[in-house]
């Protein structure tokens, strides 16, 4: 499958899947995401040009574990829920949660990656694309308002201006009439690190570092400072789950650090907020 035709920012979601299949290939995978495998196999792209490095490997898959617990328990609270993968890329996360019959899950994603979303993944009989920019006003209109709703983000918060995470977190409440957003989210990062990612990764051409927009924070309340209709639900840190007795060695370290230093366990957080 031909993907050259994708814009910087659109390519960004072939990160994620890259390291969902790496990790799958691992001798003891985190994830185990055995369709990102598939998907993978049938892009023609350069993968080695995304700086897919063994740290984030694994924390890209252990982060979409602890959402995919997440939705699971959420539907199992609510068998009538609607689900919304926001920036769903070519995730297959609707195959591993596999939500009961009377849920309906939407996958959100520019036009561009869903026709390729589509081409890639077999058909999910709970699963309906929504090809839309989020950055558009109106992108929510097509989705049931009414029902308990989880909406999700795996590595799209950090592509965005913090004006248009505030947009569309507004959004999300404005329309939706109750449920919880979830998203990772890697803590404050400053203009120092995203340039220092940068240059790191010069040399791969398609580093998601150009892209990265997100200033991150460091208190978990603050988006409540910018929605009041948002509470603040869990914050959860990657870094201290059980699975980073899989990390690489470095990886591994700064895990158990993260238990004594709260920067650490912020780099790597999946956070929920309820409205």
């Amino acid at each position: 499958m031909d993907v050259s035709g994708l814009t910087p920012i659109e390519q960004t979601a072939l990160l994620t899947e890259y390291c969902r299949a790496l990790d799958s290939k691992a001798a003891r995978p985190i994830l185990g995401d055995r369709m990102a495998e598939k998907t993978v196999d049938q892009i023609d792209y350069d993968f080695t040009t995304l700086a897919a490095t063994p740290s984030v490997v694994p924390l890209v898959a252990l982060r979409a574990k602890m959402l995919d617990e997440r939705l699971r328990a959420f539907t199992a609270q609510h068998p009538d829920a609607v689900v919304v993968d926001l920036g769903a890329g070519f995730s297959s996360a609707v195959f591993r949660v596999d939500p009961p019959s009377t849920v309906d899950w939407y996958s959100v994603d520019l036009p561009a990656v869903i026709a390729l979303r589509e081409a890639l993944l077999p058909v999910h009989d709970r699963d309906r694309s929504v090809p839309v920019s989020l950055l558009e006003p109106g992108w929510a209109d097509s989705i049931p308002a009414d029902r308990p709703t989880m909406l999700f983000a795996d590595g799209l918060v950090a592509f965005l201006a913090e004006a248009d995470v505030i947009a569309i977190l507004r959004r999300i409440t404005d329309h939706f009439a109750s449920g919880v957003v979830a998203f990772n989210d890697y803590g404050p990062v400053s203009k120092l690190n995203r340039l220092l990612g940068r240059l790191a990764t010069s040399s791969k051409t398609n580093s998601p570092h150009s892209q990265w927009n997100f200033p991150g924070f460091e208190d978990a309340h603050r988006p409540e400072a910018w929605n009041p209709d948002l509470t603040l639900l869990e914050e959860a840190s990657v870094m201290q789950r059980p699975e980073s007795a899989l990390f690489p060695a470095g990886l591994r370290l700064a895990a158990k650090l993260s238990h004594r230093v709260p920067a650490i366990a912020r780099k790597a957080r999946v956070l929920q907020y309820r409205f």
